[in-house]
Formats: C-alpha cells, sequence, structure tokens
C-alpha cells in the first residue's frame, strides 16, 4: 500500500489475483482424468505387445520418464531391449512409432542377427516384404562407449540427434555396466547423480521413452530393507541337499537411482521359471507375469498378474536360472 500508493481494497485484489495463478484451485478426479487423456494424446506409449504388461501400465512403456529393467545376467533384459527397438521403428499400420532407435550397447550383447530373428517370427508380413528387414534394422543405431568418460561426451551428440532424426526410442543397456570401472565413493555417486539428472531431463524434453537396464547385487546380510513396511527378509535359504545359499538380490546403483526412474521391471528367476515383475510405477499395484524366451523375444505365458505384497516386491531371485537360453551370443 505504502510503495503502491493504493488502497487496501485494490492490494487484496491483486494479491488474491497473484495467489489465484500461483495456486491453481482444486480439481476434481473427473477433470484430472481428462487431463491425462489429453495429455496422453500428446504424448503416450510404446506397446510392448505383451497384454497383460500393457493393460496395468495404460499402453505400454511411457514417453517422458525412465523405465528401468533390473535382473541378472541371461535373464532377458537384453532381449527386452530389442524386441523395443524393433516395435519402436514399425511403420504406424503395424503399431509401431515409425522412428529411429540409439541403442547404447554398453557390454557388446546386442545381436543384429538376434534382432532380425525376432523381428522375422514377430512380424512375417514386414519382415518377409523384400528390404524390409534392412529398412529396421538401419533405424537402430548401436553405439558402445568403451568407459563412462566416453558416454558423457556422446551425450550432447545423443540429445542433438534424437531432433533431428526422429529418434523415438533411446536405450542404455546397461548403466551399471558403464559405472562399475569409476571409482566408489562420493566422486562416483557424484558423476551418477549428474548422469541421473541427464537423462531424465532427456527424457523430458524429448517426450521418447528411455528404457536403461540394470544389474544385481547380494544384499548384505546385516543391510536392513528399504522401507519399514517392507519387512525383514532372510538372505539364505537351503536347498534341497542341504547346502546354503544367497537367493536375494537387489537392483545395483543404490536408492538414489531407484529414485530416478518411474517404472522399474524386474525380470527374475524362480524355481525355474522366469518372471517379469511391476515392482514400481504410479499407475499399478505391483503385479507379476511369468514369461518364456521364444524365437519370437519374450512371450507371457499368462496375461492375468498376481499381484504381490512385502518383501518380495522388491527382492530378486535367481534360483534355476542355469536354465535359461541366452539368446544374445
Amino acid at each position: 500500500m505504502e510503495l503502491l500508493d493504493v488502497g487496501l481494497a485494490e492490494v487484496t485484489l491483486a494479491v488474491a489475483q497473484v495467489s489465484a495463478i500461483a495456486c491453481p484451485p482444486c480439481q476434481t478426479v473427473l477433470s484430472l482424468l481428462e487431463q491425462r487423456v489429453q495429455d496422453e494424446y500428446f504424448t503416450g506409449h510404446l506397446p510392448t505387445r505383451l497384454k497383460g504388461l500393457d493393460d496395468v501400465l495404460c499402453g505400454g512403456i511411457p514417453f517422458g520418464v525412465l523405465t528401468e529393467l533390473v535382473g541378472p545376467a541371461g535373464i532377458g533384459k537384453t532381449q527386452f531391449c530389442m524386441k523395443l527397438s524393433l516395435l519402436a521403428s514399425l511403420p504406424p499400420n503395424f503399431g509401431g512409432l515409425d522412428g529411429h532407435v540409439i541403442y547404447i550397447d554398453v557390454e557388446s550383447k546386442f545381436s543384429s542377427r538376434r534382432m532380425i530373428e525376432i523381428g522375422v517370427n514377430s512380424f512375417p508380413e514386414i519382415f518377409h516384404m523384400e528390404g524390409m528387414a534392412q529398412e529396421m534394422a538401419g533405424r537402430i543405431l548401436v553405439l558402445r562407449p568403451a568407459s563412462l568418460a566416453e558416454f558423457t561426451e556422446s551425450l550432447q551428440q545423443i540429445k542433438v540427434s534424437i531432433l533431428q532424426r526422429q529418434v523415438k526410442l533411446l536405450v542404455i543397456d546397461s548403466m551399471a555396466a558403464l559405472v562399475s570401472g569409476e571409482e566408489q565413493g562420493s566422486r562416483r555417486q557424484y558423476s551418477l547423480g549428474w548422469h541421473i539428472s541427464f537423462i531424465k531431463s532427456l527424457a523430458e524434453f524429448s517426450r521418447i521413452p528411455i528404457v536403461v537396464t540394470n544389474q544385481v547385487r547380494s544384499q548384505n546380510c546385516d543391510e536392513a530393507s528399504q522401507y519399514p513396511f517392507q519387512g525383514a527378509v532372510p538372505s539364505m535359504v537351503d536347498d534341497a541337499v542341504g547346502n546354503r545359499f544367497d537367493s536375494h538380490l537387489v537392483p545395483a546403483l543404490g536408492i538414489h537411482w531407484a529414485h530416478a526412474v518411474t517404472i522399474r521391471l524386474v525380470l527374475e528367476a524362480k524355481s525355474g521359471a522366469r518372471l517379469i515383475k511391476v515392482a514400481k510405477s504410479p499407475i499399478s499395484p505391483p503385479i507379476v507375469f511369468p514369461f518364456n524366451i521364444t524365437s519370437s523375444g519374450i512371450l507371457f505365458t499368462s496375461d492375468v498378474g498376481i499381484e504381490m505384497t512385502g518383501p518380495q516386491i522388491n527382492t530378486i531371485q535367481n534360483q534355476g536360472h542355469s536354465g535359461i537360453l541366452n539368446f544374445s551370443s
């Protein structure tokens, strides 16, 4: 009032108008649902063609956020990523995004022959057309950085390529392998934090799905659960002949990385069965699906998932994993 030389009524009205802009009014569930439908029209999802998973994720891998695939070696993470790469490159009339893919192949596990095999068996009507296999393969750009420093240098160029080349999917396989050679301690955490921030901002800026794979590590016997409601998890179990072994694994990269990802899909093996569980999602309860690896890639044996509770949400089993075929070699 003193600075502007106006009365109390004018100041009160100005404060009310500023508050209305800075603090929008409460919204009903209906208005939020309508807004979400409108947002998804401009953003959307990359369908995985796994019906049960697409249903619980409301369409598939969401645009504009980080989706993590975590599990032991050979469980099928790269298989999943190669199938997603094909789906992103397919023409729209076949349910694809009709775009290019940037695939960061840190551990040199990407197999072009296996990817073509998945394509031929999954989409024969496309890949049997003359020249179509070459066209689809030509849309997937594979980068193999030798170190975290090399990956860091390429990030800015990746950002430019996403705009210039109509990139519709970015895959990093795997993030844990990139930082595994770095020194432990605060310097590594700072480096990881910088990369988390950049990749998250890249997802939000480009509005494309970004899929990142992560490795697992053994949980220490004295390591407490991340949250009290998860309860205690025994780290040792007995097998059929009385031998004890560590059956409890947890995702690598730590809690800060876990908070950065929006969707966490855990791939595990339990009693010889392969399982994918939605361990973290803002739109789905924790739910698990059985799957097999076939010539067409990952296929669910049932599209009806089973909801999970308690410690099993975040534990990762690796029992009977030796029988899993590894097509990535």
